[in-house]
């Protein structure tokens, strides 16, 4: 559909921001402060966190814009994506990538003044790894395509920590992980419900050319590899009593979701998985920042 040039300008203003796919930034920035803490061992400055979170805002709101202009052929074909602003006609491809640009490069350029330029290399590299590795190769031609192209979405932990200590560790590597291999678990779940949207667009998505008893068994697999990996960063970073009862009690509740879809991979129980698999990273999170401050 063209673009309308009348739109008033709040229909256009909401377009932008819908480029910028809110709810994943918000996933994204709710890894990204609590790996703060523990790099700083308790609680960082109010303005490193607030200078963080924004240039985290900018960097992942350009990467998600490039995403819809590149996918914008796909997204008319799916029902869940039908209404974003570059299908509907809210804005032109032109504008959208000019906009993209522009955050990617203000995101630069506060981090490197606010923060330091490891992070910013960090923020940018994510975005070109999102765009190249994922949106325009693997996405279209392998099923790997949200396993491998979702380290995209992992390396907020590692701008984090970068932010407070200007160094990478083993810690925010193991956290890296974690977010590595809850990925495909939460997103797989969420592909069952939309697997014919996926076929319909060519999207080689798990579950839309595997059977859903090869999609469940996997997610098992990467539940178990997550689970492991979030007990074992409690060594690594030094975290207390609290983090680790914590992450071995979300972990256990996240894997009984699996063993559910393992039974039966159908629509409800995916989706069951998929809506507490955004429970357990919140909380997970959330636990690392309380065994810190408390």
């Amino acid at each position: 559909m063209p673009a309308n040039p009348v739109l008033p300008l709040r229909a256009r203003v909401s377009g932008f921001v819908a480029l910028t796919k809110p709810r994943i930034i918000e996933l994204l920035l709710v890894t990204t402060v609590p790996t703060m803490f523990v790099a700083r061992q308790g609680v960082p400055s109010v303005w490193l966190m607030v200078a963080t979170v924004l240039g985290g805002t900018l960097a992942a709101g350009g990467a998600n814009a490039v995403n819809m202009v590149v996918d914008r052929d796909i997204d008319s074909l799916m029902e869940r994506t039908r209404e974003r602003p570059l299908v509907t006609g809210v804005m032109t491809p032109r504008a959208a990538l000019v906009f993209a640009v522009t955050l990617e490069v203000a995101a630069f350029a506060w981090f490197l003044a606010t923060v330091n330029l490891l992070s910013a290399v960090l923020a940018v590299s994510a975005t070109f790894f999102y765009v190249f590795v994922y949106t325009l190769w693997l996405k279209r031609t392998s099923t790997q395509n949200i396993v491998i192209g979702g380290a995209a979405g992992a390396v907020p932990v590692l701008v984090g920590w970068s932010a407070v200590t200007n160094s990478l560790a083993w810690a925010p590597v193991v956290l890296f992980l974690v977010m590595f291999f809850w990925t495909p678990p939460h997103f797989w779940a969420l592909a069952i419900k939309y697997r014919d949207d996926y076929a319909a667009a060519g999207v080689p998505m798990l579950p839309a050319v595997a059977s859903l008893e090869e999609t469940a068994s996997r997610i098992i697999l990467y539940t178990v590899i997550l689970v492991a990996l979030s007990v074992v960063f409690a060594p690594v970073a030094g975290m207390g009593l609290l983090y680790l009862v914590s992450a071995l009690v979300l972990g256990a509740v996240f894997g009984a979701f699996a063993l559910a879809v393992r039974r039966d991979p159908g629509e409800r129980t995916a989706m069951r998985l998929f809506t507490y698999s955004i429970t357990y990273i919140t909380l997970l999170f959330g636990a690392i920042t309380l065994d810190v401050v408390v």
